[in-house]
């Protein structure tokens, strides 16, 4: 399956300043592996030492949050959009 990755302004190091890239994979766990045989780093930056996604980062399949679905083993389809979202932390000063 090809599915198009929307790569975050902070990861863009990893792609040469692409903003979205394309991968190959049938689950969001292949899609990473893909990533990172691309673009070696970028699973180290998404999954834990668990092998679970960061609790900084969230990835969302076609607008849906993938840890309300089925998490990295998520199934994808060819033409699906994974977006890579770090997650925003803060407050108002």
């Amino acid at each position: 399956m090809n599915v198009t990755v929307k790569i975050p302004t902070p990861l863009r190091k990893l792609t040469n300043g692409a903003s979205s890239v394309d991968a190959d994979g049938t689950t969001i766990g292949a899609i990473v592996e893909s990533l990172d045989r691309s673009y070696p780093g970028f699973r180290e930056r998404l999954v834990d030492e668990n092998g679970d996604i960061r609790h900084f980062v969230n990835i969302y399949l076609n607008g849906e949050d993938v840890r309300y679905l089925d998490g990295l083993n998520s199934s994808v389809k060819d033409s699906d959009e994974l977006s890579i979202v770090p997650a925003v932390a803060g407050g108002i000063k």
